[in-house]
């Protein structure tokens, strides 16, 4: 069957040059962007039940923007004035620049990794003494507490903000000839949204192995697999899926 429309289960690319933006251009489809799920900050309340005191930490690792987003919020709702000394270890150069949104970057004492959280290792081993928050959401990939124990890492995990499913009521009428999910979470927020979801003539594109796994669990079928060595990206995944069903 022909692709014409795809609904890509994150929010619309702030740049003019998204590659999904190329591929609705190139192959006349119907492109819409709708986040399956969205983060909910957690209350200071909630957060001292953690019994987390930021004061008795000296670095902080940061994995995403919204880490960095609600460490800051926590900080300021808690009346914790962030020290100048304090060090940050992120996961990319992107989240290390987010910074700049609450401190002086040239000022600060910033790590920052390729992408991928193992990346911090030589920096961790670098930095044996330092006492280190994570500040996550609810859910946290295995790997990243897996990596810290085989550090011997020092650290607290802060849970600042929750992944919660978005209300998608308004789409119960609408069909899209390709579902892209990104997280299991977006699984999950489908079916919370609509419990007796059928896949049909519906293709379903996953990225990465968890995200695969959750959705052959529902009881789906993943038709378009990302990434892979000749296929990195989603969009390049659903580009060659497309060539391959609109010779039909």
């Amino acid at each position: 069957m022909k692709v014409k429309s795809i609904l890509v289960s994150q929010p619309e690319p702030q740049t003019e040059n998204s590659p999904y933006f190329d591929l609705a251009n190139k192959y006349k489809l119907k492109v819409d962007f709708i986040p399956f799920i969205h983060v909910a900050g957690v209350d200071v309340a909630e957060v001292r039940k953690q019994k987390i005191n930021l004061a008795n930490h000296t670095a902080v690792i940061l994995t995403s923007r919204n880490a960095v987003d609600h460490f800051f919020r926590i900080a300021e709702e808690m009346r914790y004035t962030v020290p100048n000394d304090l060090k940050y270890f992120c996961t990319s150069e992107a989240i290390a620049y987010y910074l700049q949104k609450y401190v002086v970057y040239r000022k600060r004492k910033i790590y920052f990794g390729q992408s991928k959280f193992q990346d911090l290792v030589p920096l961790f081993k670098k930095h044996k003494t330092e006492k280190y928050l994570l500040p996550t959401s609810d859910i946290l990939k295995p790997q990243v507490p897996e990596t810290l124990a085989e550090c011997g890492v020092d650290y607290t995990r802060a849970v600042l903000y929750n992944t919660v499913s978005s209300d998608l009521s308004h789409l119960a009428d609408v069909k899209y000839d390709i579902l892209v999910f990104f997280s299991p979470s977006g699984i999950k927020s489908l079916f919370e949204n609509f419990p007796d979801f059928e896949q049909g003539n519906t293709r379903i594109a996953g990225f990465g192995n968890t995200t695969h796994k959750a959705i052959e669990e529902a009881g789906l079928t993943v038709n378009i697999k990302a990434p892979s060595p000749k296929l990195p990206s989603m969009t390049m995944a659903i580009e060659h899926y497309i060539k391959e069903m609109n010779k039909k």
